[in-house]
């Protein structure tokens, strides 16, 4: 899967960007070492397999976030980690796009998604919060704006009668594991094209390659 991903990208990786108006990346999650690992976290993962991928420290404080920041060729990426616990993430969000005097299709936030098998991504463009307390508190600092993207971080449903706060604050089991591992790069790979062909192109191609990895009937792997 990564390496159709990967062969895809890197024919559009040389050329230039349209526009160096900077992207601003935002992985929602809870901070501190209890929370790390868990199913509500991946938005953070996500966040940091990016920066690894291109050098980038995550180590400044700034609006209530780990911030960091580099390029991609010459495009600029802002990447963030509200540490305000995830019910409150808008309280970073919203003030880093202000701050940058960023319009909000040129933000992308990574979060969690009990809709999803574990392991699928989505690139979406905009929408609703989905009861998702975290895009919820980013949402209401938008002022209510909803037109940001989202890149959808499936983590499957509870098993039977699981109460889903539960199940959001557990760790993946191995297999689960796995499949978040060999998600996250492929995340970045379509981060990366988005820099470059654009959100609406990458999305088209990018969900269609993750629509049928695993079976959609499937629940988590316990």
């Amino acid at each position: 899967m990564l390496n159709r991903v990967s062969r895809r990208c890197f024919c559009t990786a040389a050329a230039a960007p349209t526009t160096l108006l900077p992207w601003l990346f935002v992985g929602l999650g809870n901070p501190g070492e209890k929370f790390k690992g868990t199913r509500h976290n991946v938005g953070f993962e996500m966040i940091d397999a990016f920066a690894e991928s291109l050098g980038i420290s995550m180590n400044k404080p700034l609006c209530k976030a780990l911030f960091g920041e580099g390029f991609v060729g010459e495009a600029p990426v802002l990447l963030a980690k509200p540490q305000t616990y995830m019910n409150l993430s808008g309280e970073s969000a919203g003030p880093l796009a202000a701050y940058y005097k960023l319009p909000l299709n040129r933000v992308i936030v990574f979060h969690d998604d009990l809709e999803l098998p574990c392991g699928v991504l989505r690139l979406q463009e905009k929408g609703g919060h989905g009861c998702h307390k975290g895009l919820k508190s980013v949402i209401n600092h938008f002022r209510g704006n909803r037109e940001f993207a989202r890149l959808r971080i499936g983590i499957g449903r509870p098993p039977g009668q699981m109460d889903p706060k539960a199940y959001l604050l557990q760790k993946f089991n191995a297999t689960a594991r796995e499949r978040i591992d060999a998600a996250l790069p492929e995340g970045v790979v379509a981060l990366r094209c988005i820099l470059f062909e654009g959100l609406t192109g990458t999305a088209r191609w990018f969900n269609q390659e993750q629509k049928y990895k695993y079976l959609r009937s499937e629940t988590v792997l316990t």
